[in-house]
């Protein structure tokens, strides 16, 4: 027994990684797959690479059918065209490479892919704009040729307001639990756009908590507009180009604790000043884990 112990604590350190490997490789594939499926996607998807036995092992729907969300057949039924898999893994990467139209086709799903947890957005006709269905006010349709594409079938063009106010609300059940989210007011602005450079309030709100952001622009003034030589006091939020080619501008962050009950509502309003606005075309509202 001394003789085993002592040869085996001289051993080369390369030898002895060999060794480790191979003790690891020849374990159970149901005890691989119960292991990684308490790590996480990325995780699971570099141990395939170790070995046929830990591949087989992060292929398995015992692995993939935890890191999708509890409620995935909910989800995956209310999709506006079927979803078709031979298995969870695949599932999982079809939830977290492109966006899921559900119900009416103004609200879309996405997995995060590297955590799993939910993100949804909410289209332009499912948010509450004020006089949105006044066509002298806004118009529903297409984006122009010029604009990025977007996910749903339409957006909402403003045409001219004084009162700009946009709102939105989302069960907090939908949402992951026990995660921080961010909410995301997404646009396009024409080239003929005018008045959005007024600073505005957001709001989001959850659980009777309501957080509040003051000086929130859409668009830059510009260094020779009045705004801009006042410099009012506190911190600016500007907008920012995505990877699709909208913009989007953050309305603020919240925690869903256990998301079972109660609404999360988010909005953005710029209605102080009374200037006339034109030129913002919306595509709705996201809702990120951070």
């Amino acid at each position: 027994m001394y003789k085993n112990s002592f040869s085996i604590q001289n051993k080369e350190p390369e030898e002895m990684k060999e060794n480790e490997t191979a003790s690891i490789t020849v374990l159970p594939e149901g005890y691989i797959s119960e292991t990684l499926s308490i790590t996480s996607p990325r995780d699971a998807c570099r141990a395939a690479a170790i070995s046929k036995g830990f591949n087989s092992a992060a292929d398995s729907d015992i692995i993939w059918e935890r890191f999708l969300p509890p409620d995935y057949n909910v989800i995956i039924a209310r999709a506006v065209s079927p979803l078709i898999f031979g298995s969870k893994k695949q599932l999982y990467f079809m939830l977290s490479d492109s966006h899921i139209l559900l119900d009416s086709g103004y609200l879309s799903f996405r997995l995060d892919k590297e955590s799993g947890k939910k993100t949804y957005m909410l289209g332009a006709r499912e948010l509450s704009i004020a006089w949105q269905d006044d066509t002298r006010y806004w118009e529903w349709g297409h984006v122009p040729e010029f604009g990025p594409q977007t996910r749903f079938q339409e957006v909402c063009i403003l045409k001219k307001v004084c009162w700009l106010e946009i709102r939105g609300k989302i069960k907090a059940a939908m949402l992951s639990p026990k995660s921080t989210y961010v909410a995301y007011l997404v646009f396009q602005l024409t080239r003929n756009s005018r008045g959005l450079s007024l600073p505005a309030l957001t709001m989001v709100s959850i659980g009777g908590i309501t957080n509040e952001t003051e000086n929130v622009y859409l668009q830059k003034p510009s260094r020779r507009s009045r705004l801009w030589r006042i410099r009012l006091d506190g911190d600016y939020s500007f907008p920012y180009r995505r990877k699709d080619g909208w913009m989007e501008m953050e309305l603020g962050e919240f925690y869903n604790d256990e998301g079972d009950e109660g609404e999360v509502e988010m909005a953005y309003e710029e209605i102080r000043f009374g200037n006339w606005k034109n030129g913002l075309i919306l595509e709705g509202i996201e809702l990120r884990p951070k």
